[in-house]
């Protein structure tokens, strides 16, 4: 990084005035939301603040959000936020009610608001014995340090409440009002925390005691009684134990509502992200809810020739509706959920795989997922020995050309039929945002790779949004879908998520194998195509010039929402997360915590993202009469270009 980096490159007054010229060439090109996908733990920190560990809520967060709005972002895509596991740092198995504690500012607990609970030393001293570098997470380190910190606030505030302390007796109030009104998925969760300290480890299959393993779902072995004298003696003996992990998950829910006010403050939305995973600690809680012996997972393809077993539990479909359609219980923890995030994300919710929600493929407990060893579409499988009760469509609607694992199995769905897929999305998530006064417009749907045909007439039907990935497309498909020219203004547009290959990474595959031309030539027809092959060479030619256009075609599109991936805006080279495989790589990319000369110094090597030059060339891209009657915006544009661009 050049020591020489100038990164303060606007007064105040100049940030609003280059922050209201990115909003107007939005708006020329009816771009309606630009969302930056940051998880949580990715948000740079101050640097003698660091714990190892981003956050969404520290002071430092909150400037980094404040430098993306001023580059037209109004929202921020986030990743889960459950509790995740001490050996585990994947968001995607996380808790689905439980908020992950490392997400707690620490610092804030030093503060008048939360009754200087924690003192400065202890934040310093985590902070001091980070051992990770600033734009990587040190997880191990920092899930011990929380743990640390967080009981010795929780020691502290019940000192200071037992001196009545004034401001203490206020937060007491607040947090018994938080456990009283979040009492359905609370009290569970903190018992399961009481018999992972009781157990040794926090992952039920192993423990010894059954009926710990069946405490909230007593069967033939154990009696109602008996699991009830279990929870008295479990809440007697852990009571320490049990408000300690309500506390935490108390201060969790304050910082993250004060962040919201923030946000709202500053024209920012957050958006969720629901996983399709049951984390260890839900499928424990919610076991009656569930189909025994069958997991969700993805049949045999291209990458998996045996399929994908998750591993996941998957929702009983009896248990989710009543015959008479309305929620039954498993539908009104699944309610209860999506309620949470929105109330908790007013940006909306990004729905991960969302065929586990409208036609979810499962497989047998101790087989691989292939439809030979049992699993099947559950939804979608009538001729089916086990899975055939649940089906909703006919043996008339199968197409005996293509294997009941086939996204085109099924075929002439009537629209009675539709609506049976769509009762999940209808009568839970979409009903669900509107009770939070969110519209369907707000829930992203997470559609990528094979989705059936009952997903695609549900999705048309709800005209609920998907996303188009860019790194995905095929350049010799004149109409494939990720090509972003074909995309429908409802959908989302991106180069890559969290899963792909960083654009510099994916760019460097595309010069090693000799790809190049074929991506330039598309990016050349849809952007310039009165000098097609002029600007295509021009583009194979500059690498620079290439990551423009790339950014260029989504601004170009008729897409109406635009996401960009951080470590696209930053032109990074590490990756985030690789699909299919575990390690301390995976999940512990940060944005450094000196991102504005680390995102200029980037600029101006030609690898980050100079969006009022691709600004620029997507609405030429419109035309030039178009273009002309942009003249000065176009200057500004350029004018800007070459500030932030100049080293």
């Amino acid at each position: 990084m050049s020591k020489t980096c100038v990164c303060k490159k606007f007064n105040d007054q100049q940030k609003a005035e280059f922050k209201k010229t990115i909003q107007k060439a939005l708006k020329v090109l009816n771009k309606k939301n630009f969302y930056m996908i940051i998880h949580g733990a990715s948000f740079p920190s101050d640097k003698n603040r660091d714990t190892g560990f981003g956050t969404y809520n520290s002071e430092n967060a909150k400037k980094f959000i404040e430098f993306a709005n001023t580059f037209g972002f109004n929202g921020i895509q986030l990743g889960p936020d459950g509790k995740t596991k001490a050996v585990d740092s994947s968001p995607y198995t996380a808790t689905l009610f439980s908020n992950n504690p490392m997400f707690i500012d620490l610092y804030q607990l030093t503060t008048e608001e939360f009754g200087e609970i924690l003192t400065e030393e202890a934040c310093r001293k985590i902070a001091n014995g980070n051992p990770a570098t600033s734009n990587n997470t040190a997880y191990e380190y920092a899930y011990k340090e929380y743990n640390k910190a967080l009981r010795e606030a929780f020691r502290n505030y019940k000192s200071k409440l037992a001196q009545k302390d004034k401001k203490t007796k206020q937060l007491n109030r607040k947090f018994n009002t938080f456990v009283e009104n979040n009492a359905l998925w609370l009290e569970k969760d903190a018992v399961y925390e009481a018999l992972s300290v009781k157990h040794g480890n926090d992952y039920w299959p192993v423990w010894q005691d059954e009926l710990d393993k069946k405490l909230y779902c007593p069967g033939h072995q154990f009696t109602q009684e008996q699991a009830d004298q279990r929870m008295l003696e479990i809440k007697e003996k852990f009571a320490e134990e049990i408000e300690f992990y309500r506390f935490v998950q108390f201060i969790a829910y304050v910082q993250k509502q004060n962040t919201k006010k923030y946000l709202k403050k500053k024209g920012m939305k957050t958006v969720a992200d629901a996983q399709v995973a049951f984390s260890d600690r839900d499928f424990w809680a919610n076991q009656y809810y569930f189909l025994e012996n069958y997991y969700l997972g993805c049949p045999p393809d291209f990458f998996a020739e045996d399929g994908q077993a998750w591993g996941f539990p998957v929702l009983d479909p009896d248990k989710v509706f009543n015959p008479d359609g309305t929620l039954a219980d498993g539908g009104k923890i699944l309610k209860a959920r999506f309620e949470k995030m929105f109330e908790e994300n007013p940006g909306g919710v990004r729905i991960d795989h969302i065929i586990g929600l409208v036609d979810p493929y499962v497989y047998k407990k101790d087989h691989r997922p292939k439809p030979e060893e049992g699993a099947a579409r559950l939804y979608s499988s009538p001729e089916h020995g086990e899975l055939g009760k649940y089906a909703i469509v006919t043996h008339e609607n199968l197409n005996h050309e293509f294997t009941p694992d086939n996204e085109h199995r099924i075929k002439n769905l009537s629209d009675d039929q539709v609506k049976q897929y769509a009762r999940i999305l209808e009568q839970i998530v979409i009903q669900s945002a509107q009770e939070k006064g969110i519209e369907k417009e707000a829930i992203i749907c997470e559609d990528l790779g094979t989705v059936t045909n009952p997903v695609l007439e549900v999705m048309d039907k709800l005209e609920l949004s998907g996303l188009r990935v860019t790194e995905f497309v095929d350049p010799e498909a004149e109409n494939h879908p990720y090509r972003v020219k074909n995309t429908a203004k409802i959908h989302w547009v991106m180069i890559g998520s969290h899963d792909n290959a960083p654009l510099t990474c994916w760019l460097d595959e595309l010069y090693g194998q000799n790809k190049i031309g074929l991506h330039a030539r598309n990016l050349a027809e849809d952007l310039k195509p009165s000098q097609v092959e002029e600007f295509k060479q021009g583009l194979i030619e500059n690498r620079s010039k290439f990551i423009t256009a790339k950014f260029a075609e989504l601004f170009a599109s008729s897409a109406e929402n635009i996401q960009v991936f951080f470590a696209d805006f930053f032109g990074m080279k590490q990756r985030y997360n690789q699909p299919g495989t575990s390690g301390d790589q995976n999940w512990s990319l940060r944005v450094p915590n000196n991102y504005e000369c680390f995102y200029y110094d980037q600029l101006a090597g030609g690898e980050a993202l100079n969006l009022p030059e691709a600004l620029i060339m997507a609405i030429e891209s419109r035309g030039s009469s178009f273009a002309s009657k942009q003249k000065t915006l176009i200057s500004k544009l350029q004018s800007y270009a070459e500030i932030i661009s100049r080293r």
